[in-house]
């Protein structure tokens, strides 16, 4: 039964006074990827109960911190101990939370998922089921004391500290409770119009005015939306001779490339099946798109693709990729390259590269 039609059946009991509200409640989740570089060398330097941490994270309207001690806490010495700090309690009060930690190998596979969960330094800390509750400098920890004292130790270099790095990822879920008082009336529901939009004019294709050749392919679209999204589509289409035609073609570019840029055209997002495949995408796809976004004037794609290639630098790939970033002006990905070679280690076994001739 309705809110409305419990209202009016208790009124009519007799309840004349009446008022209501209803608690909602929904999850909210993020992850953050924390990298430790040269992770075995600090182990080595860093003293048991010395902590090290991550930059801050927002998820579910709070702020977080990884706290990590390379040579664990106090007492557990030879192991490595992960806290997940609640960052902005005086700003945000309290939040309720679960979380899962994991150690990734080189190709973002989790080595190990969430270890021994046990609250430390918690006042009045309650949990219900794998959610905590995080009052006022709250932490909770996730010790892997046996399973690090033997896995770190002899960790695959290749698989898991790949370029002397250690990958931490932290997926954090957030409770979001609020109430809300009862109003007589009708529910507006959210916005849909970018999914309507989406709906009518990327999957149906109705009302397409042109069709562009692409590497054997055609691709249905609308004059107008191309001339909307990009400035350098607006001048061929609708300011050239190409606006009476109903048919044009796009050379030197691959179909799959032009797939995933009238994609992001329409939709403002990358296929889902190539966001699912991030290491193909960083491998095979992001520098032509990226060439492709620079050659159409969309920088949000641009930045995406610096993005997704800035996540994937290693000493094979960083003369090569440092190259490609001066080239074609990707201050990002220029500056990620640089911040991989500051690290002495990193430089000399990149130099030796065939990569590292083209700079």
């Amino acid at each position: 039964m309705s809110m409305s039609a419990l209202m009016s059946t208790l009124r009519a009991a007799g309840r004349k006074h009446l008022s209501a509200g209803t608690l909602c409640t929904k999850t909210l989740t993020g992850s953050y990827l924390f990298r430790i570089e040269q992770y075995k060398r600090l182990q080595n330097m860093v003293a048991n109960g010395t902590f090290i941490k991550s930059g801050t994270f927002s998820v579910g309207g709070h702020d977080w911190r990884i706290h990590c001690y390379p040579n664990g806490e106090n007492g557990n010495e030879g192991s490595i101990s992960l806290y997940l700090k609640h960052d902005s309690h005086d700003k945000t009060g309290d939040a309720t939370a679960d979380f899962h930690m994991s150690i990734l190998d080189h190709a973002g596979r989790p080595l190990c998922t969430d270890g021994k969960i046990q609250s430390s330094n918690v006042t009045d800390g309650q949990t219900q089921g794998n959610a905590q509750n995080f009052p006022s400098d709250a932490y909770l920890t996730v010790r892997w004391e046996d399973f690090v004292n033997v896995q770190v130790q002899y960790l695959d270099e290749e698989e898991y500290l790949k370029d002397g790095c250690l990958s931490i990822l932290c997926d954090v879920t957030v409770l979001d409770t609020r109430t809300t008082d009862y109003r007589a009336g009708c529910v507006v529901p959210p916005s849909d119009l970018h999914q309507q939009l989406t709906e009518v004019l990327w999957e149906s294709k109705e009302g397409v005015d042109v069709e562009i050749e692409v590497g054997g392919e055609t691709f249905p679209a609308h004059r107008w939306m191309l001339a909307a999204r990009s400035p350098v589509f607006k001048a061929e289409l609708l300011q050239s001779s190409a606006a009476l035609s109903s048919r044009i073609r796009v050379d030197n570019m691959d179909a799959g490339v032009f797939k995933a840029l009238i994609h992001f055209i329409y939709t403002d997002t990358l296929p889902k099946e190539m966001m699912e495949r991030q290491e193909t995408l960083a491998t095979t796809m992001a520098k032509p798109l990226l060439l492709a976004a620079d050659r159409y004037k969309l920088e949000r794609l641009k930045l995406i693709c610096e993005d997704i290639l800035c996540g994937h630098i290693d000493v094979k790939s960083v003369g090569a990729t440092l190259a490609f970033a001066d080239q074609h002006s990707c201050r990002m990905l220029k500056e990620a390259c640089m911040e991989f070679l500051a690290d002495p280690a990193n430089l000399e076994a990149a130099v030796s590269t065939r990569g590292f001739e083209k700079l």
